[in-house]
């Protein structure tokens, strides 16, 4: 059985996030705005169904997906592209790749004791999240 990634998970680190953006094209002003925002993760998985909430005061986004399964994924409140993507299970981790626009897109997921880690790539630059778990 995989991980369990339910819960709510509060942000505690955001490394390298702007040189993500960047690599996004995302403008100046929402870079300056995003880079300071403290994100809360809201994730509902039942088996290989998950349902993500990224909540922060400035912008909202929500992505819900099966595991193994590639969908079309609106990037709306976040660079606004639309990028085909398909989340598969390597061990625990969830690892997504985001076909589009831009080159080696994607993220990956894990969970070690109460932290749940994020790591975004985009072209050559890599972005690491850290979220400790509320509830």
């Amino acid at each position: 059985m995989p991980a369990d990634y339910n819960g709510r998970w509060e942000m505690v680190r955001n490394d390298n996030f702007e040189d993500v953006m960047k690599a996004l094209d995302i403008d100046f002003a929402t870079r300056k705005i995003a880079s300071h925002l403290h994100q809360t993760k809201v994730i509902v998985q039942n088996g290989d169904k998950f349902e993500s909430k990224t909540i922060s005061t400035f912008r909202n986004y929500d992505v819900s997906f099966t595991v193994g399964e590639e969908f079309e994924e609106h990037t709306k409140g976040l660079d606004n592209r639309k990028v085909m993507t398909t989340v598969t299970w390597d061990g625990d981790k969830l690892v997504c790749v985001q076909k589009g626009e831009k080159e080696n897109r994607g993220w990956k997921h894990w969970i070690e004791g109460d932290m749940l880690y994020l790591e975004i790539t985009v072209l050559d630059k890599v972005c690491l999240q850290a979220f400790k778990k509320t509830q």
